[in-house]
C-alpha cells in the first residue's frame, strides 16, 4: 500500500513562516492571517490535493484490475481446453465497464456506484471459473488472478480513505463558507463532494 504523504496543519506552517528570518537577520516575516481569504484558499487546496490524491489511487488500483482481467482472459483463450468463445464474451463485458464507472460526480447516484460494482463482480466470478482449471499449472495465469484478487479486495479499503478525505473537504468548506467566498469568484460557489457511505 502507498503510503500518503503527511502534511502540516495550516497553523503550524504559518507558525514556523513567522518565525523564519531574513538572510540580514532583520525582523521576522509578518505571519499570515490564518482566517484571511488567503489562507482558507491555501488550506482549501491542500485539502483538495490529498482528495484528488486518493481518488487517484483508487482509480489506478481498479484500472490494474480491469488490466489484468484483460490479460487473463487473453492467456485464457490460447489455453486448451479452455472455452474461447466465452473468454472471449468476457473480455467484451471487461471493456465495457470502463462505460459504465462513476466519477467524482456521477458517484452522488449510489445506483451507478452499485451497478459498476454488480458488473465487475459478474465478470470477475465467471474468469475465477474459467482460469481455475489452469490455476495450478499455469503460472501467468495463476499470477494475473491473484492481481485481480488483491485489487478486488482493496476496494473498500480506499473508498473509506476517499471518504475520509472528502469529509475533511466538505467540512471545511462548510465553516470557512464566508472567507473563501472573499477569495475569489471560484470559490464562492463550492460544492460538497459526494461520499461512498451509504445515507440512511
Amino acid at each position: 500500500m502507498r503510503k500518503l504523504l503527511t502534511l502540516l496543519p495550516l497553523a503550524m506552517l504559518l507558525a514556523a513562516a513567522s518565525c523564519r528570518k531574513t538572510a540580514d537577520n532583520s525582523a521576522p516575516t509578518a505571519a499570515i492571517d490564518p482566517t484571511s481569504p488567503a489562507a482558507a484558499r491555501a488550506q482549501l487546496e491542500v485539502l483538495r490535493d490529498t482528495v484528488n490524491s486518493r481518488w487517484k489511487q483508487m482509480m489506478n488500483s481498479d484500472n490494474q484490475k480491469l488490466v489484468a482481467t484483460t490479460a487473463v482472459l487473453a492467456e485464457l483463450q490460447r489455453l486448451p481446453g479452455t472455452n474461447a468463445a466465452q473468454a472471449k464474451q468476457l473480455a467484451q463485458a471487461n471493456e465495457r465497464l470502463l462505460g459504465l464507472r462513476y466519477d467524482q460526480q456521477t458517484m452522488s447516484a449510489s445506483e451507478r456506484i452499485d451497478a459498476y460494482d454488480l458488473a465487475q463482480d459478474s465478470v470477475l466470478q465467471a474468469v475465477y471459473t474459467l482460469a481455475q482449471p489452469h490455476y495450478d499449472n499455469n503460472q501467468d495465469v495463476q499470477s494475473l488472478t491473484e492481481t485481480i484478487k488483491v485489487a478486488d479486495s482493496e476496494v473498500a479499503g480506499y473508498r473509506v480513505r476517499y471518504d475520509q478525505a472528502v469529509k475533511r473537504y466538505n467540512s471545511y468548506i462548510q465553516l470557512h463558507e464566508q472567507a473563501l467566498k472573499k477569495a475569489g469568484r471560484k470559490y464562492a460557489k463550492l460544492q460538497p463532494l459526494p461520499l461512498f457511505e451509504l445515507k440512511y
